[in-house]
């Protein structure tokens, strides 16, 4: 069966830059405090193109928070083509999440381990094993990382952030601008929302887009994938949670 198109940050987007080598944890500098946002329900419109095709699909983020531990659920889904599942589970701290497993789930699953007594990232897929980085994130798990770290502390634009980010196959450190507050025409409705960026950091590489609500605890109300090859995938706000 054809799978629905990635519409977060997947293995395939750092595959070009991916490091090759451990990353060393580092320690030295105090993270920022983090306000996660609290458990919401929200669904998505998810209009793209790939290899020259149009499609259309539909997207749902499920964040729990439960005490200390948080889950987080997105899948993305096309009629008559599945779904592909992302999942994170963990615990919260002062500097915001604490991923320990994250789930790719396409035709079949691959697992991502945070092991912070060992302070090291595994992977089922045998891809070697990295070193854990304060503060480090799952492809999922950052969007609501990002939502934290806004809600925290007030960010201008030009600020940025940084943090370890990894898939199933690999981590490494990205870097998020912080842009502009921009009104977005929604499907949910004309909704304020700050634009936080990942750069293409090749001719390879994927440019990561997303908007985040001050209205809703800084959800994220759009996001927008571009690949180099043109490829593109939008997930848009439906409807408010």
């Amino acid at each position: 069966m054809a799978q629905a198109p990635a519409v977060v940050p997947t293995e395939e987007i750092a595959s070009a830059s991916a490091p090759t080598a451990p990353v060393e944890r580092a320690t030295t500098t105090p993270l920022p405090a983090a306000h996660p946002p609290t458990s919401a329900h929200l669904v998505y419109e998810v209009q793209g193109a790939a290899k020259g095709l149009r499609y259309q699909a539909d997207g749902e983020l499920i964040w729990k928070l439960q005490g200390n531990r948080y889950e987080a659920r997105m899948e993305v889904k096309m009629f008559l083509l599945g779904s592909r599942v992302q999942t994170s589970t963990g615990t919260l701290g002062p500097e915001g999440l604490r991923p320990e497993r994250f789930a790719d789930i396409r035709r079949g699953e691959r697992a991502t381990h945070f092991e912070r007594d060992t302070g090291r990232i595994r992977f089922s897929s045998n891809a070697p094993e990295v070193a854990l980085q304060d503060g480090a994130q799952d492809r999922l798990s950052l969007f609501l990382q990002l939502a934290a770290l806004l809600q925290a502390s007030p960010r201008k634009e030009g600020d940025t952030l940084s943090f370890q980010v990894a898939g199933t196959g690999g981590a490494e450190t990205w870097r998020f601008e912080v842009g502009p507050e921009e009104t977005l025409a929604l499907p949910a409705g004309d909704i304020a929302a700050r634009r936080v960026v990942r750069r293409p950091r090749d001719t390879y590489d994927t440019l990561v887009e997303m908007w985040f609500a001050p209205s809703l605890q800084h959800l994220p109300v759009r996001l927008r994938l571009t690949q180099a090859n043109g490829d593109v995938a939008d997930q848009l706000l439906r409807a408010l949670p």
